[in-house]
């Protein structure tokens, strides 16, 4: 049945603005009906609407696949100069390159891409002729290879097999000849070694080195995840045996002048799991001055420099926390052992001793190395109960309230003294994940911030300036933690929208101050669009890193700032550590400044690196878990608020952290245009907008658990193509 002249012409204009959306890659008639899901009796009209575009010359079929006509804009480039890059592979052909040193990275069209594997060091050509809006590109040589290994599912075949790679951005299946499977079974998770790369019309060929498991048992899913990202999963035997010559407790020589510090009243505040407790608390009140220690596990005695276990922990630069294993910088001889502040045992610390005012200054502080023996292991949750009043809880531990009420008083005033001078307090829940024994996700949860958690992030900020200003002021080669003005641009585009929302933004020089950013958040505090914009405002700011020199937090609005209170977990912690100690033992000459100066680049630059990946990975295990969770609640209604909008639809995000997409194609109600100064689809007929912060129901309708990624609905839609079909004017 023909359609009728007014439903066709709204057709071939959804249907072009579909194709025309700069997310959109050429796809086949049937892929286009699968995914707008065009019922199969519907699917002839899909087709009459294919054909008159074609016709009129708006889209062309290539290779069965359909696609915009675009109008070639020849761009002159002058004669074409060859660059190096990371080529970045894209799911359907095409990929990218990264240029150094250049914003913008170069398209390459997939008959460009000489065969190149993701992340490959290629050179490349900017093409002359420029068809579209981004520059474009050819591969003319592949320099070298950046993935030398593949996680992924072993298929068996009589004689041969394939691992068809989790990484969704390697296209093709690695062949692996019978006689080098190692024995994997058919669904096995494996680690495949790539031999060869192969070509144009050839796999990559490769040979099983790991068979880490069978595909759905408890645990491959994430150990899977941790090896694609070439995380050390096991301490080489050399370090296992270094860590197993370490005392398990404190010998009578190591205490050969330290402050003997084992009568003050030291506690641990931490999560009910932890293991690795590597900061204590002490305080005491006199009239309006406050005494705080605050005593980090003196891990560098340990681990000494240049050893086995020092070079280990440098190529692991941080513990990475994942969903349901930690994988230590440590071996956890170590890190749950002896470098451990456990209840009731001697240990090594090294103090940062502080007299603070009624204001929050400190007005004195001493750096030493201690010995301390903490009085009570309690948890974030037992703290925050006995400072609301619990009664059993307070009689459990009356001896330590007063202490607790004191922490609680201190904190207050650090935290005002932070706001008042701009420190921004971006208050975002993290995602809590509660597995069974199978690893199955049975619960997803916001895990929020609470008075007990705020005292000890205030104790260990205040510390970390405190150290990081004396080695600054002192001018002594060290590690800081700094965190770079946002971009201005990126900064100023955000700043538009807010003034947009009649939101007063104050802003007295060409850079915002951190003061003016916290202004803003006061203004939107409790207001619906808070946790969006305060995401913006995120977004904009560039991320912290480890540097040799000593220019400031803007997020903290600290002139000084570094981590001096983690040593168990994060390498630069355990670097400065010795620094500190040289210094304190009068040993820091000229000849130690030289050769801190000479490798602390390195050390800021590689554990910059590695704490990016670690970031990366912990966050691709959640979205997993929480992709899995979803999956069992297909079809039902959960409240949320849009948390994000993109011209291809809007990511809506629910009370328990997780986030899914609305995709634009299930807007059936009107056609959606993206405004992107405003962050917002507005209806191109009805006016109906959808913004940043706005309270919306939605309906579970797929989730895909290898792209870890949740598709929503609207409940007033209906995600299908015959709605889409049945639309009129």
């Amino acid at each position: 049945m023909r359609i009728n002249n007014k439903k066709l012409k709204n057709r071939k204009k959804l249907l072009l603005d579909f194709v025309s959306n700069k997310e959109y890659q050429p796809m086949r008639a049937k892929d286009i009906a699968m995914l707008l899901q065009i019922p199969k009796g519907k699917r002839s009209e899909l087709f009459q609407v294919l054909d008159e575009l074609e016709a009129e010359g708006k889209i062309i079929c290539k290779k069965g696949r359909y696609e915009k006509v675009r109008k070639i804009a020849t761009v002159k480039t002058g004669s074409p100069e060859l660059s190096e890059g990371t080529f970045i592979a894209h799911p359907k052909g095409f990929g990218f390159v990264e240029l150094e040193d250049q914003e913008e990275d170069l398209y390459i069209p997939q008959d460009d891409t000489m065969g190149a594997f993701h992340k490959d060091r290629v050179q490349v050509k900017v093409k002359e002729e420029q068809t579209g809006q981004r520059r474009e590109g050819t591969i003319v040589q592949i320099l070298g290879h950046g993935i030398t290994e593949v996680v992924g599912t072993f298929e068996k075949s009589k004689n041969y097999g394939f691992v068809i790679p989790d990484n969704q951005k390697i296209q093709q299946d690695i062949f692996i000849p019978r006689e080098h499977t190692l024995g994997a079974n058919d669904g096995d998770k494996v680690v495949a070694k790539i031999t060869s790369y192969g070509g144009k019309n050839k796999n990559p060929e490769g040979r099983v080195q790991e068979v880490l498991g069978a595909q759905g048992a408890p645990g491959i899913d994430v150990l899977s995840i941790a090896r694609a990202y070439e995380l050390p999963m096991d301490f080489p035997v050399k370090v296992a045996n270094q860590a197993d010559r370490v005392p398990d407790h404190v010998i009578e020589g190591d205490f050969q002048g330290r402050m003997d510090l084992r009568n003050w009243t030291v506690v641990t505040i931490d999560g009910e799991d932890a293991k690795d407790l590597d900061d204590g608390i002490s305080l005491t009140k006199d009239g309006n001055i406050y005494h705080l220690g605050v005593h980090i596990a003196d891990v560098s005695n340990y681990v000494q420099g240049g050893s086995a276990l020092d070079r280990e922990a440098l190529r692991r630069g941080t513990s990475v926390y994942l969903v349901d294993r930690v994988i230590p910088m440590l071996p956890r001889r170590l890190s749950n052992g002896i470098c451990s502040l456990n209840q009731g045992e001697d240990r090594l610390a090294l103090s940062c001793l502080m007299d603070i005012d009624a204001q929050g200054n400190v007005i004195s502080h001493k750096i030493a190395e201690t010995v301390i023996c903490v009085d009570r292991r309690m948890t974030y949750t037992a703290v925050k109960k006995i400072l609301e009043g619990d009664g059993d809880l307070r009689r459990e531990y009356q001896d330590f309230v007063p202490l607790f009420h004191h922490m609680k008083e201190l904190s207050a005033i650090l935290r005002k003294k932070r706001s008042n001078r701009g420190s921004i307090d971006f208050d975002f829940p993290e995602s809590k994940v509660f597995l069974d024994e199978m690893g199955r996700p049975v619960e997803i949860k916001a895990y929020e911030q609470n008075v007990a958690t705020k005292i000890i992030e205030d104790f260990m900020l205040l510390a970390n300036e405190t150290v990081a200003k004396e080695y600054c002021e002192r001018e002594i080669p060290f590690l800081y933690r700094t965190h770079e003005n946002p971009d201005s641009d990126k900064m100023e585009k955000v700043l538009t929208f807010i003034r947009n929302q009649d939101i007063p933004v104050h802003k007295s020089h060409e850079e915002i101050t951190p003061l003016e950013v916290q202004e803003i958040l006061n203004e939107i505090e409790g207001e619906p669009t808070e946790p969006l914009i305060s995401r913006l405002l995120l977004r904009s700011m560039k991320q912290a890193r480890y540097t040799t020199g000593c220019s400031g937090h803007f997020g903290l609005a600290a002139k000084h700032y570094c981590h001096f209170t983690s040593p168990i977990r994060r390498y630069p912690d355990l670097q400065i550590h010795r620094i500190i100690k040289e210094t304190i033992r009068g040993r820091m000459n000229q000849e130690k400044k030289m050769y801190y100066a000479q490798i602390l680049g390195d050390v800021a630059d590689k554990t910059s690196t590695l704490e990016r990946r670690a970031e990366e990975v912990e966050r691709e295990t959640v979205k997993l878990k929480k992709a899995e969770y979803m999956e069992t609640r297909l079809g039902q209604n959960y409240e949320g608020i849009i948390s994000g909008v993109t011209g291809w639809g809007l990511y809506v995000e629910l009370p328990n952290t997780v986030e899914g997409l609305v995709h634009i194609s299930t807007l059936m109600d009107d056609y959606y245009q993206f405004d992107e100064e405003a962050y917002c689809l507005v209806g191109e007929k009805t006016g109906h907008t959808y913004r940043l912060g706005q309270k919306v129901t939605v309906k579970v309708s797929q989730v895909d658990l290898s792209t870890k990624s949740i598709d929503f609905i609207l409940k007033e839609e209906n995600s299908c193509f015959n709605k889409y079909m049945d639309w009129e004017d």
